[in-house]
């Protein structure tokens, strides 16, 4: 039995035993029972001058087959957001490389992706036209590398809107520049606070009336939206007042099961940053779903409940630091060398956080190899100076 000593909060040790693994296994395409895409993190090169504010020195040949593995369980891959650490440590030059990357990998082997179309190129914008600007740049390069867009929502919009007309203003002339339908992304001020009162208020019900009245506008260029509000009622209600054929992808890392399974008449395909760390699980629950038979929702039910408490633990306030996590469980995984980020961000969670991040993904039976994570765990605590 593989074991490692732990820290518990209050400063005493434990013995904490690894369960074995779980063989989970591979479907043979894309899914199908669902859209579902994972958000990527980047690994980062752990000899590279990773500090805040430098240039991101990313680990290509690690990054790009975390895609695979990604692509293996039959989930698309959601490129360049904010599980990459736009915004927070991944700069334009490496967002453009990254995107250029990966495009060509998913064409190789005919794997679906999308990429995120944002501003964070110009951060000083000081005008709407700039903005507008901003996005169309984004947007023409994400079409020419040959992803299906993501247009972010805009620090930089959100900056300068003072209401909703300024919000009609940038994406009345954005969408109609689309070669193929996008998908639109709503993230709350959870995971960005510089994007709270997004869509020109900061009332849900009323942003929404000014989100909904968009989407009806410009149905023929939205292949759906996604909505990253941690709010489970809001989103199934905003799912029955979405265009015909309009897509809802949760964004919702707290309450993805039961949005994903719908209620019989609605339900949510997925776009979700916690796929990349429970990439196997995720693709289980989804292939029960494709059997139809009558215990499709049991054996759904059982892939996924384990990994709820990760995710949440993961995504826990500040919610905007959850790519530690990600990191952090891809290094125990075996799928980077280091426990390093672009912009030194591996420092943003705390050690009682990674411990329990190390629990719980045990519990879900998702660290392939227990004593390599052992031995890892073990590593950094004595970096820590723990034992």
């Amino acid at each position: 039995m593989t074991a490692v000593t732990l820290p518990e909060a209050d400063g005493t040790l434990r013995r904490h035993e690894l369960g074995e693994p779980r063989a989970w296994s591979r479907p043979a395409g894309p899914l199908r029972a669902r859209v579902a895409f994972a958000a990527a993190h980047v690994v980062a090169d752990p000899l590279g001058d990773n500090r805040p504010g430098a240039p991101a020195a990313v680990d290509w040949d690690h990054t790009l087959a975390f895609r695979r593995h990604l692509w293996s369980y039959g989930l698309g891959v959601a490129e360049a957001m904010d599980t990459a650490q736009r915004g927070m440590g991944l700069d334009w030059k490496a967002t453009r490389e990254l995107i250029l990357h990966s495009c060509a990998a998913a064409k190789e082997d005919d794997f679906r992706i999308a990429a995120g179309a944002g501003t964070d190129h110009v951060p000083e914008a000081s005008r709407l036209d700039e903005v507008l600007a901003a996005y169309t740049e984004q947007l023409e390069f994400v079409q020419s590398a040959g992803a299906q867009v993501i247009v972010m929502a805009s620090r930089q919009l959100a900056g300068l809107a003072r209401g909703v007309a300024d919000y009609r203003r940038v994406y009345d002339r954005l969408l109609p520049q689309a070669d193929e339908p996008v998908i639109l992304h709503w993230l709350g001020p959870m995971f960005d606070p510089a994007l709270a009162g997004y869509w020109g208020s900061g009332d849900t019900a009323e942003a929404t009336t000014h989100f909904l009245q968009l989407l009806h506008d410009h149905a023929k260029k939205i292949d759906g939206v996604k909505v990253s509000l941690l709010d489970a009622d809001h989103e199934k209600k905003l799912r029955t007042e979405l265009p015909p054929g309009v897509r809802l992808y949760t964004g919702d890392d707290f309450n993805y099961p039961e949005l994903i399974k719908g209620d019989g008449t609605y339900h949510s395909d997925a776009l979700l940053g916690i796929f990349a760390a429970i990439a196997p699980a995720a693709s289980q629950a989804l292939q029960a779903l494709e059997t139809g038979d009558e215990a499709a929702y049991d054996r759904y039910d059982a892939a996924f409940a384990p990994t709820l408490p990760l995710a949440r633990h993961v995504f826990g306030a500040p919610t905007f630091y959850y790519k530690t996590g990600i990191a952090f469980l891809a290094w125990l995984s075996g799928l980077q060398p280091g426990f390093a980020m672009v912009g030194g961000l591996q420092s943003a969670r705390g050690l009682p956080h990674l411990v329990q991040t190390f629990v719980l993904a045990d519990r879900a039976r998702l660290l392939p190899d227990p004593e390599l994570a052992a031995d890892r765990m073990a590593a950094l605590l004595k970096v820590y100076g723990v034992g």
